[in-house]
């Protein structure tokens, strides 16, 4: 596969991911604990799958500038800022998810995943979004 495939293959990966975060959500929520752990195994799967390319893609391209010059830049930079710096914090605190529940610690994974979870959704639909505003707008 071209590396050039790597960006939309990575939004599509951020895609599913927020597909398994939000139906996770509402698995826990339902008291359905195992499909929440098996929907939450593969976000983070996606996740990490995601990251992987994107390290590769980078790795190969380097940095890629928002090329307009328009409304639009100080909107991605204002999506973009903090979508970095929240998914450069969040992975530790993901490591730490799952080995409060795999440790059966129940109550301290939930107490985490209130903080973690929405910055993981955020993450995820924000990569979509800089993905479009970068390739497609």
């Amino acid at each position: 596969m071209p590396v050039s495939y790597l960006p939309s293959l990575n939004a599509f990966l951020n895609g599913v991911a927020t597909f398994f975060l939000i139906f996770g959500f509402v698995a826990i929520k339902q008291k359905h604990a195992h499909v929440h752990k098996r929907l939450m195994l593969a976000a983070l799967f996606a996740s990490a799958l995601f990251l992987t390319f994107y390290l590769i893609y980078h790795a190969q391209v380097g940095s890629v500038g928002y090329p307009h010059y328009d409304w639009t830049r100080p909107l991605y930079f204002a999506i973009l800022i903090p979508h970095i710096i929240m998914a450069a914090v969040m992975v530790p605190f993901i490591f730490a998810l799952v080995w409060l529940a795999f440790n059966k610690r129940f109550h301290a994974h939930k107490q985490l995943a209130r903080w973690v979870w929405p910055v993981w959704i955020y993450v995820s639909i924000s990569g979509v979004t800089i993905y479009v505003m970068l390739y497609h707008l």
